[in-house]
């Protein structure tokens, strides 16, 4: 009877545990990490990012790397659009939504649980976007969640459905909003090298890719200067999609299928809980952000992806 007993106690304890590992916010360490960043550059080309050896179209990045890890291996496995690719960070599931803005996604968002774990106002979570459509990020269908805990958002020139704008204004925007609200958890997309290779202007397309890091790198210097940021924030830097390589369909001037080329992305993140000047060619994957997000706030994580475990010291 003994043994049953002690048994028995083993398979709860086991069971106990493995819970634990898929619940991240059971599983959560004391993290040195209070505020996330994430700083997403539409639809370039693996390729001419971290593919591209001599990185001249990614400085800033190069110079970031130096304090943070980058993964070679990195990819978007759902749908290959913005809205989408979009989705899966913010919600941590492939879903197939509409690409236009029409549809909002069914699963909560980081926003929305960081806001009711945290108990604190929308001012605490912000997304801020390029793109006037992915205001649509900021709640989703799910019965518990539609409507409440909704953040701020600053997408297009006036919110869903007014138009794009340039990225110009989103990065004034992105600091001013950083600099004087402070929030904990920010979204912050760029359009320009996704709208520039849809326009099959190669050439702007690589100018815009520059100017993107270049707003990267200076967020980043941003948050190293700023007191209420500086050694307690986490930032990543990513994208929702690549394109096409050359020979496949009309090359860079589309993306939306499964080929290498849609699929393959980049990542580097940085920040006081992770490693630094490290090169991971492990893979990973698109939503697996969110699930180390929600591990470093402490989130209960919905999501189907998994913590990027290399990251971590």
């Amino acid at each position: 009877m003994k043994h049953i007993f002690l048994f028995t106690l083993f398979i709860c304890a086991s069971i106990f545990l493995s819970s634990c590992k898929r619940d991240n916010s059971l599983a959560s360490k004391h993290f040195k990490t209070e505020n996330v960043i994430i700083i997403l550059i539409d639809g370039p080309r693996y390729s001419e990012t971290w593919g591209d050896s001599t990185h001249q179209f990614i400085p800033g990045q190069e110079l970031m790397s130096k304090e943070g890890v980058v993964f070679t291996n990195f990819n978007n496995e759902g749908t290959t659009n913005t809205v989408n690719g979009h989705t899966a960070i913010t919600t941590g599931y492939y879903q197939n939504l509409d690409n236009s803005g029409m549809e909002k996604p069914a699963h909560p968002s980081l926003f929305q649980l960081y806001l009711e774990n945290k108990k604190t106002s929308a001012d605490d979570a912000w997304i801020i976007s390029s793109k006037d459509k992915l205001q649509v990020l900021n709640d989703c269908t799910d019965s518990e969640y539609e409507g409440h805990f909704v953040p701020h958002t600053d997408c297009g020139n006036n919110g869903l459905f007014t138009g794009y704008r340039e990225d110009s204004v989103t990065f004034i925007n992105a600091i001013n909003i950083l600099n004087s609200v402070h929030p904990h958890v920010a979204f912050i997309s760029f359009k320009q090298p996704d709208s520039y290779g849809h326009a099959n202007d190669w050439n702007n397309y690589l100018i815009s890719l520059k100017q993107s890091d270049d707003y990267t790198l200076k967020i980043w210097q941003f948050i190293q200067n700023d007191p209420n940021y500086k050694d307690k924030t986490t930032v990543f830097v990513t994208n929702d999609h690549g394109r096409h390589l050359d020979g496949v369909s009309d090359g860079f001037v589309s993306h939306g299928d499964s080929c290498a080329g849609c699929r393959h992305i980049m990542l580097l993140a940085a920040g006081p809980d992770f490693k630094r000047n490290i090169t991971v060619d492990k893979h990973y994957e698109l939503r697996d952000i969110n699930a180390t997000i929600s591990y470093l706030l402490g989130l209960k994580n919905r999501g189907e992806g998994k913590i990027i475990a290399d990251l971590f010291e």
